[in-house]
């Protein structure tokens, strides 16, 4: 699922990418970049920006390889897992 949104009074509207998940069984063979892929291309057709918090720091550079880039983490209570935001501007 993603949506359009303005998430911050002030900033550019972006594209909200709320959830890509791919089966453990699938893992590993270019599911999750081809339906990064799919939403970033879009994303680049109409000239938005990208934002989605990662909750696997394992998954970070992916992310990085499609030209995101780490902008802070969410807060959270003690012993919460780290969530990073991240963020790719227009292309």
């Amino acid at each position: 699922m993603s949506i359009a949104i303005r998430a911050y009074p002030g900033e550019q509207p972006h594209w909200y990418l709320a959830v890509i998940g791919v089966d453990p069984s699938q893992q590993g063979q270019g599911v999750g970049a081809a339906l990064l892929r799919s939403r970033l291309e879009r994303c680049d057709k109409e000239g938005s920006a990208a934002y989605l918090e990662s909750s696997n720091v394992e998954n970070v550079p992916l992310y990085e390889h499609f030209g995101f880039r780490v902008t802070g983490a969410l807060r959270l209570p003690e012993g919460a897992p780290v969530v990073n935001t991240m963020r790719r501007p227009a292309h």
